[in-house]
């Protein structure tokens, strides 16, 4: 009987380090390849949220006038994110229709939801605008309370290093440049590397190696099925998707 209580015990925490341990589904740009949805628009932040997403991942630009809004590209229907005000952005129409919103508009919206919210900065022109953008973000996500639900990444290692100095303390902050090793990722104070996913095919020995320095790993942008499978084997903590409905298949498989 105290043996069948022991085998009942280690079974029933196994189950629960595999759930834990299971790797977990970022939405890139949100879940916008949907009905109603545009690629980081406000509905594809509530949309990734309402299939039960880890994340939600979007972009946020600084503007000529020192606004933050959401948006990928560096150029969008003409206007330069950096070089054009908030107010000639955000009258641009999205494909859903929805206009390019700011981040105070998207972290107010994300208050309503469970999702964490991961937060690309982009490479701007100079560093000093990074770090203006990073102290703007810093503050806005304070006054709405989300402090606790962010992750930052971004490609710049300037700006990789300034999350680190002005979040509050165990925000998460990844990388995504691809070039960093996972030992001077976690000497900079990172959570670990958000790299694309032909760099953990390369250094497949990283992804072990980062678990062991207590580092998670993060891969991008991952949408063939073969490809979200040697991730997930390989135990991967996040994988960023375009398709998050076929990786949840995936993963419940």
């Amino acid at each position: 009987m105290k043996m069948k209580k022991i085998l009942f015990t280690s079974a029933l925490l196994l189950c629960i380090y595999n759930a834990m341990a299971q790797t977990q589904v970022i939405a890139h740009r949100g879940f916008w390849k949907t009905n109603g949805s545009a690629q980081n628009s406000i509905a594809a932040l509530l949309k990734a949220d309402s299939i039960g997403c880890y994340g939600s991942e979007f972009d946020v630009w600084l503007t000529a006038d020192d606004k933050l809004v959401v948006n990928h590209d560096p150029i969008f229907k003409l206007k330069s994110m950096e070089r054009s005000t908030a107010t000639t952005l955000t009258s641009l129409k999205l494909d859903n229709g929805e206009t390019l919103p700011t981040l105070e508009q998207y972290l107010q919206a994300a208050q309503k939801t469970k999702t964490r919210l991961i937060l690309e900065l982009k490479v701007h022109s100079k560093p000093e605008r990074e770090t203006k953008a990073i102290e703007k973000i810093v503050d806005m996500v304070k006054k709405f309370g989300l402090e606790n639900r962010m992750e930052y990444i971004t490609f710049s290692l300037h700006a990789t290093k300034e999350f680190i100095r002005l979040a509050p303390a165990g925000t998460p902050v990844f990388n995504l440049d691809g070039k960093l090793t996972p030992k001077e990722l976690k000497e900079m104070g990172c959570a670990g590397p958000d790299y694309h996913y032909s760099v953990f095919k390369k250094h497949p020995e990283w992804i072990k190696e980062c678990h062991e320095l207590g580092m998670k790993v993060n891969a991008w942008t991952v949408n063939k099925a073969d490809d979200m499978k040697w991730l997930i084997d390989r135990n991967v903590d996040f994988i960023t998707t375009n398709e998050p409905v076929l990786l949840f298949e995936k993963l419940n498989k």
